[in-house]
């Protein structure tokens, strides 16, 4: 696990960003903390945590419910901002953006992965896994191949053109792990990604992102289940906030 370090001074922040790229550091966090005031009670869901992610691992991010690794997971993802700390992805600060910077980042840098699949139930599984590429202004031809592909890569390429209603949970998450794909993210962030899904179904989906880890993909993913856990490389346990310990389980 990664110990405590001074913060950088403003002055080198920039190039600590660019060390933690030239290093490989896609996921690197100081003293990281997020607090919320609750009547007189301040609740400190997230308390100091030092982690260091490289490019290329499979780590899940483990701990019972209440444990603050949602909150942990809306901050790597950038859904939230810290209330201290700093935060780089992918060399970029990311704890000192704005709302529309991070949004960018978002787009850019992140590919989400969801319990519930997040999938618009009008549309094709060709156009969900769309979405991104538009947000992101890349032409029409251009992203209906990049879809296509993507939609490839998790073997669905046969249903493109069918909606969310026409096909089964396993496979609405296979559009939902293109989608995610399909903008070249550095980071997979994938939050209880076979929750919504029977076993054997979630089974096939973890073979999935072993398939993805190989190929070189970054994946962390957000769990409270131990056997889901195990199908990482590395288990980072959170319990009240803080990191209980760290380890390599592959």
């Amino acid at each position: 696990m990664a110990s405590h370090l001074a913060q950088p001074a403003v002055a080198d922040k920039l190039s600590r960003g660019e060390q933690l790229r030239r290093d490989g550091v896609i996921i690197r966090t100081w003293d990281l903390m997020k607090t919320y005031v609750m009547g007189d009670q301040t609740i400190h869901a997230v308390s100091g945590v030092d982690i260091e992610i490289k490019k290329g691992e499979y780590v899940a991010i483990m701990g019972p419910s209440g444990s603050g690794k949602s909150t942990l997971m809306n901050l790597i993802g950038c859904l939230d901002s810290p209330t201290s700390g700093l935060y780089y992805l992918n060399g970029n600060l990311v704890s000192d953006m704005d709302d529309d910077e991070l949004a960018r980042i978002r787009n850019k840098e992140i590919g989400f992965i969801f319990q519930t699949f997040n999938l618009l139930a009008r549309a094709t599984a060709l156009h969900n896994v769309e979405l991104p590429l538009i947000y992101a202004g890349v032409p029409r031809k251009v992203r209906e191949e990049r879809a296509k592909d993507a939609l490839r890569s998790v073997d669905l390429e046969a249903r493109m053109l069918h909606k969310p209603s026409e096909l089964s949970g396993g496979q609405r998450q296979r559009v939902a792990v293109a989608r995610a794909l399909v903008n070249h993210p550095s980071l997979l962030l994938a939050d209880e990604p076979t929750g919504a899904l029977d076993t054997a179904t979630g089974n096939d989906i973890m073979a999935l992102f072993e398939r993805l880890h190989q190929a070189g993909n970054t994946i962390v993913l957000v769990t409270h289940e131990h056997d889901i856990a195990m199908h990482a490389h590395r288990v980072i346990h959170i319990r009240d906030g803080k990191v209980e310990r760290d380890e390599k389980v592959k």
